[in-house]
């Protein structure tokens, strides 16, 4: 309750700022958030019609369910907070008279992560969910993860000594999951993805390099990694030249990580628009053993295999 509070204190501040001054309130339209998806959203409330234009949230939860399966896949860390924000818009006293929007590049990360999987089963990012339109951070009243953390003061994952350390505290918190004692890379929480022929044909990566990782850029919202490309196992969409190249996360998470100095097997996707190599979740990265590079071609040879006797099959 206390970060929706103050979420609410720091947009309707926010808002006294603009032009104007906020529009009078017309009715009294906030209502409980009930699609099971957006329930753990740092608010609460919502107002109907939403973004897309749904009169009430049990449509909502429908259109919204297709999501489910994308969700699973970890594309993104930005997809379902973006998803909500357009589903089941934040509604305070403040803002009645029109639901806030997310941010663009919240909308951003999340096609950028998202889209390269969307168009392995051909779909592409749906124009309902333009990010074109959203407004800026900084030139309009928008909500996105960052902002929350920002609106609540201090880095909630800031580690106090005095707190985490049980000598000195006689109050040292046993439970793993209090924020005071995580670092701020423990809040991705990164999945592992087990490097095996299964997960290399059904996530159907764009791209294989061996690399040294030169450089990890943390400023900004999306992350990077700077890599020399010792080797090319595979590419599809993006040519990839065996040089220093530069790797993208989707969200400031930095999921899968990689370490300064370091050399890699990284199996990962493109996206061609942009002729950019991305790290997302569900990406591969593992320390590189020269067994690895014979594998994927054992793999790929495999795969081709299969491909060929399937063509023969559909001939006849």
């Amino acid at each position: 309750m206390r970060r929706w509070a103050v979420l609410v204190a720091a947009l309707a501040a926010w808002c006294a700022l603009c032009p104007g001054g906020p529009e009078p309130v017309r009715a009294a339209a906030c209502e409980p958030v009930r699609i099971p998806l957006c329930r753990s959203m740092p608010w609460n409330m919502t107002k109907m019609p939403n973004h897309l234009h749904h009169s009430t949230q049990d449509n909502a939860v429908l259109a919204i369910e297709q999501f489910e399966g994308l969700l699973g896949t970890g594309c993104s860390a930005d997809l379902l907070f973006f998803l909500c924000a357009m589903y089941a818009p934040i509604c305070t006293i403040d803002f009645q008279h029109e639901p806030i929007k997310p941010c663009k590049a919240v909308c951003e990360r999340a096609k950028q992560g998202c889209e390269p999987v969307m168009r392995r089963y051909n779909h592409s990012w749906p124009d309902s969910l333009d990010c074109s339109e959203l407004p800026l951070y900084d030139r309009g009243v928008c909500i996105s993860p960052e902002a929350i953390v920002k609106a609540e003061g201090p880095d909630p994952y800031y580690q106090d000594p005095a707190r985490c350390n049980p000598e000195s505290s006689p109050d040292f918190p046993l439970d793993a999951n209090n924020l005071h004692c995580r670092g701020p890379v423990d809040r991705c929480k990164c999945k592992t993805v087990k490097m095996s022929f299964k997960t290399y044909m059904n996530n159907n990566y764009n791209y294989v390099i061996r690399a040294r990782v030169r450089e990890v850029r943390t400023q900004g919202m999306e992350p990077t990694a700077v890599v020399e490309v010792r080797e090319v196992l595979k590419s599809s969409l993006v040519h990839i030249p065996r040089e220093t190249v530069t790797l993208h996360y989707s969200s400031s998470c930095q999921c899968p990580p990689v370490t300064a100095g370091e050399e890699y097997l990284i199996m990962g996707y493109e996206n061609e628009e942009t002729s950019r190599l991305l790290l997302i979740d569900g990406s591969i990265v593992q320390k590189w053993k020269d067994k690895m590079g014979r594998k994927v071609k054992r793999w790929d040879r495999n795969l081709q295999g299969k491909a060929r006797a399937a063509h023969r099959r559909s001939r006849h």
